[in-house]
């Protein structure tokens, strides 16, 4: 039923204008979308709408669990949303959050498989602010058949979840798909989504829709595979390219969670991420949201947005009129600091390639800010010649647990300092003088001289920095020592 891997390669051909790769293509569309550029992704919002709860295929890494506030995840809300509901949360976000960009629906089942909410919900928006991004999640399974809608109801950028190319790996990662009323199973189920998905891809790209690939990394099963997936998904047009880790914690009732099936270390990741790069993006930020997330992916605020708070708001045109003026300015705003960094890269003298530095950082809101000891949590930058790109993130545990004696401990900070492996610098706000001397002996350079900055700037001026001392040197300045 569906092609092996080979002949879809072979056959996928090109079907951009000018036969451009995705990595030559700029879209102005993703200037504000925080999934699809890493310059976007801690300046602008999102809302994801959870107003879909079925869905057409089992995963074996998925459990959609219901109140479930303490999980960030994919297919965890903690409330399913009628299409109303979720069109006035999104207005009540979108008036407070002038960085609002985009509004999303990604389950907490398939959106695709609920088709009369999810497009319900997506002809309100457009008619209601039209200023904002419509962006869906799904799949696949039932792209073909709704594919005009999502263009009548002008969603412009779609995800769609590829994990497989292979009917015999696809029966590995879904027991089963509902199609045309029937449950389906093993490897016939595969086929079918997998052609399902080649076909609806094919057509969403057709059409003009930007297309992300989401596929879970799933070390033993497609782990080998999943540069070829890659490949295919190029040669047909896909924009993106996003590889998740799996998730497999016992505790989240997954069938691969109950079974022992482990997620990818951070090397495993980064190899397959490797294999897949060539000539095409790959998303490195990515969070894996849950279907209720609200915020920038690196704060989510949907604390700030409960139901009876979003319900208890009166919602007037002026009111509405003025949040979409709010969220122009802001762009405005982005688009001209943007602007502004693009000059002064251009107006500096090049002396030719230098090496990649790998940078942790510890920020709010795109702007370095923190203190070392209190942060949970670093996000991983490479910075070289060609630019600045986020290609993680580490989770760590506090080292600091009070003023008095902050990171004090060496035994504290010994695994933070293991999961900052290949980092040559942290940038934070504040730092103490005993985790400064821990770092410098572990050969990473703390920086605090950029409190406030943005990350990029901050980034690529430690860069040159220590591009001009010469490689193997670095900065011994100890600054705002806290």
């Amino acid at each position: 039923m569906v092609q092996c891997s080979k002949t879809l390669i072979q056959e996928s051909g090109c079907r951009t204008s000018g036969c451009a790769s995705p990595m030559d293509r700029h879209h102005p569309s993703i200037d504000d979308h925080p999934c699809y550029s890493e310059t976007a992704h801690h300046r602008f919002a999102r809302i994801h709408l959870p107003v879909a709860p079925a869905c057409n295929i089992q995963c074996h890494y998925c459990n959609r669990k219901y109140d479930c506030a303490n999980e960030s995840r994919p297919g965890v809300v903690s409330q399913v949303l009628k299409p109303e509901q979720a069109v006035k949360k999104a207005l009540v976000v979108g008036a407070a959050l002038p960085q609002l960009a985009v509004v999303g629906v990604a389950g907490p089942g398939d959106p695709l498989a609920s088709p009369k909410r999810t497009l319900a919900t997506f002809q309100r928006l457009a008619e209601q602010a039209p200023d904002l991004k419509l962006c869906l999640s799904t799949n696949g399974l039932g792209v073909l058949d709704h594919i005009d809608a999502l263009l009548r109801y002008n969603i412009t950028h779609v995800t769609l979840t590829i994990n497989c190319l292979d009917p015999e790996i696809g029966a590995a990662i879904y027991p089963w798909i509902l199609w045309r009323g029937k449950r389906i199973h093993g490897r016939t189920a595969s086929e079918i989504l997998i052609e399902r998905q080649q076909r609806g891809l094919e057509q969403l790209i057709a059409r003009g829709i930007l297309v992300k690939v989401n596929s879970v990394l799933i070390p033993g099963v497609n782990d080998t595979h999943l540069p070829t997936v890659s490949q295919v998904i190029r040669a047909k047009g896909a924009f993106i390219h996003n590889i998740m880790p799996l998730i497999a914690e016992p505790e989240h009732g997954t069938y691969y969670g109950l079974t022992g099936q482990r997620g990818p270390t951070p090397e495993e990741l980064k190899a397959v991420q490797a294999a897949c790069a060539g000539d095409m993006r790959l998303m490195r930020h990515c969070q894996q949201c849950r279907a209720d997330a609200v915020g920038t992916l690196d704060e989510d605020r949907r604390a700030e947005f409960e139901l009876d708070r979003v319900e208890s708001m009166t919602l007037t045109p002026e009111l509405l009129e003025a949040a979409r003026a709010r969220r122009a300015a802001f762009r405005a705003q982005v688009d001209a600091e943007q602007h502004l960094f693009r000059r002064l890269r251009e107006s500096r003298p090049r002396s030719g390639p230098h090496r990649p530095i790998l940078m942790a950082v510890t920020a709010h809101k795109g702007r370095i800010s923190g203190h070392f000891g209190q942060a949970s949590e670093f996000l991983i930058y490479e910075v070289d010649e060609s630019g600045i790109r986020m290609v993680g993130l580490r989770q760590t545990g506090r080292s600091c647990q009070g003023e008095a004696a902050c990171g004090e401990s060496a035994d504290t900070l010994e695994p933070i300092i293991r999961a900052l492996d290949g980092c040559e610098v942290v940038l934070c706000a504040k730092i103490g003088h005993a985790p400064w001397q821990l770092l410098v002996a572990a050969g990473i350079q703390p920086n605090s001289e950029h409190p406030g900055e943005p990350i990029e700037q901050a980034c690529r001026a430690v860069w040159h920095e220590m591009q001009w001392r010469g490689p193997g040197t670095r900065s011994a300045t100890v600054s705002k020592v806290a």
